[in-house]
C-alpha cells in the first residue's frame, strides 16, 4: 500500500477570497449558467440589494436602481451609504459588516457579513462607491483583490451605495442573466417592501397592497373561488384562496428573503390553515382536502433568522427572536384569530371554501381505489427499475452539499437508445433517467383519475416523487429530452400538457426544463464542433475552413454515449420552461391542445413563412416537410 504523508506541509490556510472561489457551492448554491432561477449569478445579484432593501426597511432611501447590461450589473441605492472608513472592510473583510449590531438592523437577511465578500471574490470587475453628507470614497477589485481605493473627496451625489460587478467567467460558464427571472426577483422585493420603487433598465416595479398585488399577478384571478383574502399586522402578512388547480401553490418569505424551499414558517403556515378550518366549520375534514388548490403567500420577520444553507432558501429558525414565542406558535395565533374572524364576518367565502373542500373530498375518494391498484401493479411488476435509473443524490436529501442537491436532475427520454446513451453518458451522482414507452397519452382535460389508470404518467409522477405536493420532489431539474424532430417535439409538448395541467406548481417554481442538444456536427482531423443552430455552424465551417465533415443530428439516439457527456456536463444547455406573470393556463392548454385545429394551422403557417427567410434551401425542405407533418399530428 502506497504510504501518504501527513505533516505539517500538507496544512493549508486559506484567506478569505481564496476560500470563496474554492468552494463558491458553500456561498451561493450551485453556479449554473443562468438557466434555473436559483443559478449563482441571481445570488450574487441578491446579496447586493438585499443590503439595499435593508437601507430602506430602515427608512433610509425609496428607490433602488438596477442595470443589467450584457452581464455587466449596477445597482445603486440611495440609503446612508456605507461608512467611508470602512468601504474596503465591509467588502473584503469576512466577518465585518453593521448587521452584527442588532440594534441598527434587527430583522435583517444577512447577518453573517459574507454576502457582499462573495460577489467581490466572485467578480473580475467589482467597484464600490459610498455617497455620504456630500463626500464619497471609490475602491476596486479583480477577484477579491483590491486594485486601487481613492480618498474622501467632495461629491454633489446623494446618499447612498453604487455597486457594480461583472461576474467571473471562468467560475461561471457562458452565463447569461435571463430578464424574467430578474424582474420576478425584484417583483417580490416590491410585493415586500410597499412604497420602494425599483428601476430595472428603466421599466419602474412598485407595489402598494404587498402580498395582495403578488397573488393577484402571479394567479388567474378569474379562476379564484373567492376574493383573496388578505390579512396583517406586526412581523406577518398573509394573502390566501382556493383555486381550481390541483396541487397547493405558496410563496413564502423571510426578512423580504423568498425562501423557495420553505421552512418552519411555511409548515406553520399550512398548518394553521388546516387547524383554522377546521375549528370554524366544526368538522375534523382530511388535511389533504383542505389544502387541496390553496394559493396563498406569507411573509415574516424574524429577528436573527436561522436559515438551513448560505443561500437562505429555507428558514430553520424555531423561535422569532431569541427570547419571542415559536414560530408555529405565532402565526397560529395570527390565522386563528384573524381568519377565523373573517370568516364569520365574510359567509359567502366561507361558504366557497366549504364548497373547495367537497370537492377535493370527492375526488379522493373517486381516485383512491384506483390508486392503491396502481401502485400495486407497479410494484408487482417492478416496473419502476425498469423505467427509472435513479441518481445517488436527491434534491429531497436532507443531508449533502447545497450544491449537489441543487445540481439533482432528472432526464425524461424517449426510446430505448436515446436513454442508454445519456445513462452511460450522466453523472450517476446527480443524474437520473427515466425512459418513456412511445408518446405519452394527451391529459390535456382529463382528471386526476387519469394519471393512475395510465401505467406511464403513475410512473413518472412517483419518479419525480410529487404525488402530494413539491416537498418531496427528488430532483431539481426535471429535464424534457426529446428528439430535435416532429415526433420529438410532440412528445415535449405532451409532457408539458401533463406537467401543466396536473403540477403546475412544478412549472411554476422553475423545475422544468428542456435539454438542447445539438442539430449539427462540424469536424476536421483536428477539430470538432457542435452547433445548435444553423447560425453556429457557419461560424465553425468558417473557423475550420476548407471541406469539413457537416454531420445533421434528428434523433438523441445517434449521437455516441462519448459525445453525450459533454452535452449533459458542466457546459450542458437547458431552457427553462417559463410561466410568465398572468399567464392562463387553461388557455394556453386549450390553444395547443384543444380543438381549435383551424387556428392552431394559422399560426404554424404564419410563423413558417417567417422562419423559411433564415433557411438554406436544403432546409427549407426539411422544414417545410417536418411542419406538414406536425400539422397532421396536433390536428389528430
Amino acid at each position: 500500500m502506497t504510504q501518504v504523508t501527513y505533516n505539517e506541509d500538507n496544512i493549508r490556510s486559506l484567506d478569505w477570497k481564496e476560500h470563496i472561489r474554492l468552494r463558491p457551492g458553500m456561498y451561493i448554491g450551485k453556479l449554473g449558467d443562468g438557466s434555473s432561477v436559483d443559478d449563482g449569478i441571481y445570488i450574487l445579484l441578491k446579496e447586493v440589494i438585499d443590503n439595499s432593501i435593508d437601507e430602506f426597511v430602515m427608512g433610509h432611501g425609496k428607490k433602488i436602481d438596477i442595470s443589467i447590461q450584457e452581464g455587466f450589473v449596477s445597482i445603486r441605492d440611495y440609503g446612508r451609504g456605507i461608512p467611508l472608513g470602512k468601504v474596503v472592510d465591509v467588502v473584503s473583510k469576512i466577518n465585518t459588516g453593521g448587521k452584527y449590531d442588532s440594534k441598527a438592523f434587527k430583522k435583517s437577511v444577512g447577518l453573517n457579513g459574507v454576502g457582499l465578500k462573495a460577489v467581490n471574490a466572485l467578480s473580475t470587475d467589482f467597484k464600490v462607491h459610498a455617497f455620504r453628507e456630500g463626500k464619497t470614497v471609490v475602491a476596486e477589485f479583480n477577484q477579491g483583490v483590491l486594485l486601487k481605493q481613492s480618498k474622501q473627496v467632495k461629491t454633489t451625489e446623494p446618499n447612498g451605495t453604487l455597486i457594480t460587478f461583472y461576474a467571473d467567467t471562468s467560475i461561471f460558464k457562458n452565463f447569461k442573466y435571463r430578464d424574467e427571472y430578474v424582474e420576478n426577483q425584484l417583483w417580490n422585493y416590491a410585493y415586500l417592501n410597499a412604497g420602494l420603487k425599483l428601476d430595472f433598465n428603466g421599466k419602474v416595479l412598485y407595489s402598494k397592497n404587498g402580498l395582495l398585488d403578488l397573488l393577484s399577478r402571479k394567479t388567474d384571478v378569474a379562476t379564484l373561488r373567492y376574493p383573496i383574502v388578505h390579512l396583517k399586522a406586526d412581523d406577518i402578512e398573509i394573502a390566501l384562496s382556493h383555486g381550481n388547480q390541483y396541487g397547493e401553490e405558496y410563496y413564502s418569505f423571510v426578512n423580504g428573503q423568498n425562501t423557495t424551499q420553505g421552512g418552519t414558517h411555511l409548515a406553520a403556515f399550512r398548518e394553521a390553515i388546516v387547524k383554522t378550518v377546521r375549528e370554524h366549520f366544526g368538522k375534523n375534514f382530511n388535511t389533504k382536502d383542505v389544502q387541496q388548490a390553496v394559493v396563498g403567500a406569507i411573509s415574516v420577520r424574524v429577528e436573527e433568522p436561522v436559515f438551513e444553507s448560505q443561500t437562505k432558501t429555507k428558514l430553520g429558525s424555531l423561535n422569532m427572536a431569541p427570547d419571542g414565542p415559536s414560530v408555529r406558535a405565532f402565526i397560529g395565533d395570527f390565522i386563528k384569530r384573524n381568519l377565523d374572524n373573517y370568516l364569520h364576518k365574510n359567509k359567502n367565502v366561507a361558504d366557497a371554501i366549504l364548497k373547495r373542500i367537497q370537492q377535493s373530498e370527492r375526488e379522493r375518494k373517486e381516485i383512491a381505489g384506483i390508486k392503491d391498484l396502481a401502485n400495486k401493479r407497479a410494484k408487482k411488476a417492478n416496473i419502476h427499475n425498469k423505467k427509472l435509473r435513479d441518481c445517488r443524490v436527491h434534491y429531497n436529501d436532507k443531508k449533502g452539499e447545497e450544491e449537489v442537491k441543487l445540481a439533482s436532475s432528472i432526464f425524461i427520454t424517449e426510446g430505448d437508445s436515446a436513454s442508454g446513451s445519456i445513462t452511460k453518458a450522466r453523472d450517476v451522482q446527480t443524474q437520473a433517467v427515466f425512459s418513456l414507452r412511445g408518446k405519452p397519452l394527451n391529459s390535456f382535460g382529463q382528471t386526476k383519475k387519469v394519471v393512475y389508470e395510465n401505467e406511464e404518467l403513475n410512473l413518472l409522477q412517483h419518479a419525480l416523487n410529487i404525488e402530494d405536493g413539491l416537498e418531496g420532489l427528488r430532483f431539481n431539474n426535471v429535464i424534457i429530452a426529446t428528439d430535435a424532430d416532429v415526433d420529438g417535439m410532440h412528445i415535449r409538448l405532451l409532457l408539458l400538457t401533463f406537467f401543466l395541467q396536473f403540477f403546475p406548481d412544478l412549472v411554476k417554481n422553475n423545475h422544468l426544463k428542456i435539454l438542447e442538444t445539438p442539430l449539427f456536427r462540424v469536424r476536421d482531423k483536428k477539430d470538432t464542433y457542435y452547433c445548435y443552430s444553423e447560425k453556429e455552424k457557419q461560424e465553425a465551417i468558417q473557423k475550420l475552413r476548407g471541406k469539413p465533415e457537416i454531420t445533421r443530428f434528428k434523433g438523441l439516439g445517434e449521437i455516441s454515449p462519448d459525445e453525450f457527456g459533454a452535452f449533459i456536463g458542466d457546459s450542458m444547455r437547458l431552457e427553462p420552461v417559463i410561466l410568465k406573470e398572468g399567464t392562463k393556463i387553461d388557455e394556453i392548454l386549450q390553444y395547443y391542445m384543444g380543438k381549435n385545429s383551424r387556428e392552431r394551422q394559422e399560426f404554424i403557417i404564419n410563423n413558417l413563412k417567417i422562419e423559411l427567410d433564415t433557411l438554406t434551401e436544403s432546409e427549407t425542405i426539411d422544414l417545410v416537410e417536418e411542419e406538414e407533418t406536425s400539422q397532421e399530428v396536433t390536428t389528430s
